[in-house]
Formats: C-alpha cells, structure tokens, sequence
C-alpha cells in the first residue's frame, strides 16, 4: 500500500529561535525609528489581510504599512529593504531538529512512501526557506499555497496533492489545528497534529509508517 506523507513547513518541521516578534523586531530596527514593539501590529495585519486574499506581495504590503506608521511613508523601495532584512533575520532564526531530518530519511527510504511539504506561503519564499535548511530535495512534491490558488483551510493545497501524488492512503502532519487538522480531515487525509516541542512525534512516525 502506497502512503503520501505530508508535512507542513513552519513550526512542524522548521522551528524558530528567536521566534518571529524578535526576528521581526530586529529587522524593524534596521530600518525604522519607532520602536519596533509599535510596529509589530501593523505588518501582521497588513500582511495576514493581504496574505488570506492571496494578493501579491504580502510582505511588501505588510512593510508599507510599518513605514507609515512609522512616518517614514509607503515607498516601494524602502519597503523592499525592509522585507529583505526580515527574509534574512527569518532565514537564519530557521532550524530543523535531528529527530526530523531522521524521520524524512527513513521515510524517504520506502519504497511504499511518497512525501508531499504543503504549506501555506508565497512560493519563492518557501522554497528559498526550504534550500536554506538544506529540505530542497527532501520531497517527491512541494505544494505551496500561493502556486495552487487557495490556502490549506480552502483545501486547495490537498487537491494539489491528490493531483500530483497517486496513493491508497494520504496523511498530513502539521500544527495548525484548521489548516492542518480539519481541513485536511475533510480532504479524506489522516490528520496528526503536531504541537511544539514534541520532537518524540517523529520518531512515532517512523514506527507508524
């Protein structure tokens, strides 16, 4: 019997030290002169309106908002430095734990296995995320949100995989209890979530499957 593995990217297999507010932060003060903790809000709600709508730019749209409220203005340019600055703080604050290097081998060593990463994102993003940890070759699909049309509530990121990934049986592992959980539920997938720190999960996995 053929299994489609799938695993979510951020706080599943990529974990974040600092976590993203201090990223964030330390971006921020790059480039900005309001204290960056003022500022926070405003990107998270620029970019998650932009991001849920799948508007382009997310992460553009979220700086142009902090440099307003910061006075700065809205400008492009100024925007994209800032974005860069976080794309990089982002990057390096990425890790993967050994127990999920281990488990994807394992996996990725049976013949029986198909693994899938389907995340929600912007697909450069994610992807250059993904080479950056050293996961770029690790699976036979990566499904990324804003390439299929639909974010993983939507189910558009499940059709993908059923598209691409002929199988008898599909899992998804994640954190994110709708997006992950529910969503993929409602998919016909067997939903394992995930919870932070539980780095005994993987070596579960590897027993299960």
């Amino acid at each position: 019997m053929t299994t489609a593995v799938c695993f979510d990217l951020d706080g599943t297999l990529v974990q974040y030290e600092p976590p993203f507010p201090e990223f964030l932060g330390d971006a921020l003060t790059e480039h900005v002169e309001t204290a960056p903790d003022g500022l926070i809000d405003a990107y998270s709600e620029a970019f998650f309106d932009t991001f849920e709508a799948l508007e382009p730019d997310p992460y553009e749209a979220g700086m142009r908002a902090v440099l307003a409220a910061d006075g700065v203005g809205g400008h492009d340019a100024d925007a994209s430095a800032v974005v860069d600055a976080l794309r990089e703080r982002e990057f390096e604050s990425a890790s993967v734990s050994d127990a999920a290097r281990d488990c994807l081998d394992e996996l990725a060593a049976d013949d029986d296995v198909r693994l899938a990463l389907v995340t929600d994102g912007v697909g450069d993003w994610q992807r250059a995320k993904l080479e950056r940890v050293g996961l770029a070759d690790a699976f036979d699909e990566v499904i990324v949100s804003y390439d299929v049309g639909g974010h993983k509530a939507d189910g558009a990121p499940y059709d993908a995989v059923r598209e691409r990934i002929d199988a008898d049986e599909y899992v998804m592992v994640g954190d994110d209890y709708e997006g992950d959980v529910e969503a993929a539920r409602e998919a016909g997938f067997v939903p394992i979530h995930y919870e932070d720190d539980e780095n005994d999960l993987f070596a579960v996995l590897r027993a299960m499957l």
